[in-house]
């Protein structure tokens, strides 16, 4: 099994979020999932909607804050540490989508968590055959963690 080094910060605040115990649990099932069995660092910044417009217009050019950004660790060719990158996740609008999808809280928050791990590690849905094999893996890893199928209507 992976080893995993993760830090959680919640410059949104801690209330109503989920736990640091809870992203671990997220973290390592998508770990798991994809098969990654060297130690890992990572770490998750729980962001409010002002934050999470900020990082989403600089990082990506989009004015409005979105759910989660990826940002894989870009290390120089041969520095070899176990660092996979950092997630931003954006609090408001987890629960705004949440809400608006009929979904449980902490599933959405399992799902983006679990979604933003494996761009971590490579995972893309850029085109079609992409999008179709990251969402039957997020599939298979929601469901060993009790979560139904975030992409069935």
């Amino acid at each position: 099994m992976t080893s995993l080094d993760l830090a959680v910060g919640y410059s949104a605040g801690r209330k109503g979020m989920p736990t640091s115990a809870s992203f671990r649990r997220w973290v390592e099932a998508a770990l798991k999932g994809a098969r990654r069995r060297k130690a890992t660092q990572l770490s998750i910044l729980i962001v409010g909607e002002e934050e999470g417009l900020s990082f989403n217009k600089q990082y990506r050019g989009r004015d409005y804050a979105t759910n989660v950004l990826s940002f894989p660790a870009d290390l120089p060719p041969g520095v070899k540490v176990p660092l996979i990158g950092d997630l931003i996740i954006c609090a408001p609008v987890v629960a705004r989508e949440a809400a608006e999808q009929g979904k449980k809280p902490g599933d959405h928050w399992a799902h983006l968590t679990v979604h933003g791990t494996l761009h971590l590690l490579g995972y893309d849905h850029v085109d079609e055959g992409e999008a179709e094999a990251m969402e039957a893996l997020e599939t298979r890893i929601l469901a060993g963690l009790g979560i139904a199928d975030p992409y069935q209507a």
